[in-house]
């Protein structure tokens, strides 16, 4: 048993060790900023269905507050002409429609905010995903620093260690 675990514990360990080695940081800060990204579109489809409930309500909204008005006027017109019992159905008709905005308008507030919201959500995602490219790049560059700095250093190292120079310093 000892053996088989000693046995795991290595090839874990090579297996790590050749996943880091393959570990590409750029590209993976490239993948994490293609998952924002997908992420985004969702949350635009979604901002886009809430404004669009938010227009279909408001839209109920005013149609229901245009008819209250022109049940009104019909009620007004009935007045002048001398019939009340016109005038007293228009009034209904009237009252009925306020009622049905009356319903309408809460809800429309309501998603109105959400709305206002998800916009505001949606800003800030987009800027989030702004901030994580200028990241990429400023982290890109470091690592492409550092990979030149030791690639100086290894220089730098072989020629202290060849024999030519040492010869010439002798």
């Amino acid at each position: 048993m000892g053996i088989f675990g000693r046995m795991s514990d290595i090839l874990g360990a090579n297996i790590n060790a050749l996943i880091d080695k393959a570990e590409d940081p750029e590209k993976m800060m490239d993948q994490m900023i293609r998952e924002m990204q997908d992420n985004l579109r969702e949350a635009k489809i979604e901002v886009a269905k809430a404004i669009a409930d938010e227009k279909r309500l408001q839209q109920h909204l005013n149609q229901n507050q245009a008819q209250a008005k022109n049940w009104e006027s019909k009620a007004m017109l009935a007045l002048k002409k001398g019939d009340e019992a016109l005038a007293t159905e228009a009034l209904k008709q009237k009252k009925s429609y306020d009622q049905l905005a009356g319903s309408i308008q809460p809800q429309w507030e309501q998603q109105n905010g959400l709305s206002s919201k998800l916009k505001d959500s949606l800003r800030a995602l987009e800027s989030k995903i702004d901030e994580a490219r200028r990241k990429k790049d400023i982290l890109g560059a470091r690592q492409k620093r550092a990979e030149a700095q030791k690639k100086i250093q290894d220089v730098m190292t072989g020629l202290n260690d060849r024999s030519a120079f040492a010869t010439f310093d002798r």
